[in-house]
Parts: C-alpha cells; structure tokens; sequence
C-alpha cells in the first residue's frame, strides 16, 4: 500500500494507541485500518465517521501514516478534513475522538457534526437524543 501525502491529518500520539487498543480488540490489527470520512447531515450539516476498512485505491483512497497508524480517507472527504488533527480524550466529561479541523466554521455542541463557509447549514444546538 503507497501512502498518498497530497492530505494533511494528523492523529495524535493518544489517538493512535486508543486505534491500536480497539484494532487488538476486534483481533483486526495488521488486517484492517482506520478509516475517516465525512458524510452529510447531523446538526450542523456535516458529520465525521470512523471505521475499520481496507484502502480502496481503485476509488481514489488516500493512504497515509500519522503516528504509526495507517489513516485511510476517501476523495471526497479529504477537502474537508486537509489539515485536521484527530484526538483522543478521557476526562472528567467523558472520552471518545476529538476533531480540531481548520476547515470547520461552525459546528454543533456535540462536537461530532460540523459546517463549512460553503455549506448552507447554520450550526445549530443539538437536540437531545440527536443520533450522528
């Protein structure tokens, strides 16, 4: 698999150990990669997902490595996520990924659904029980 570096994400040192735990977890690890994409809807218009997939290189796939782990993200999504930094935290609030992503003007109290200066979603509360 050839890494693709024409995308910048970056997965913090936290956010690749926590990938590296779930990937020995499901026994996926050296099988499957962690894969990031931006799909529509959510509060504020767009939504980031993760999931373990194989590169589909025929589609377009960008392959990249952040901290050891291999990143995989579509060409659709990597405009949206060019120079994003992935996180992850366990505090007193709770624990899960973070998205700090540059491209992202607004988004939504859950942290999970975001709007761009070209997308015709205003952000928005969340409403409570709003599934992403």
């Amino acid at each position: 698999m050839e890494a693709i570096t024409a995308t910048n994400i970056v997965l913090t040192a936290s956010a690749a150990e926590k990938v590296n735990e779930l990937l020995d977890k499901e026994g996926l690890r050296g099988q499957k990669h962690l894969r990031i994409f931006v799909q529509g809807g959510g509060c504020a218009g767009f939504s980031y997902g993760m999931a373990f997939d194989d590169a589909d290189e025929a589609s377009g796939d960008l392959v990249l490595q952040s901290n050891g782990t291999i990143v995989i993200i579509d060409s659709a999504s990597a405009s949206y996520l060019n120079g994003a930094e992935i996180d992850y935290v366990d505090g007193l609030m709770g624990q899960g990924f973070t998205f700090a992503n540059p491209n992202a003007k607004g988004g939504c109290a859950c942290g999970h659904s975001f709007s761009t200066e070209s997308s015709d979603v205003q952000s928005g509360g969340c409403a409570s029980g709003h599934q992403h």
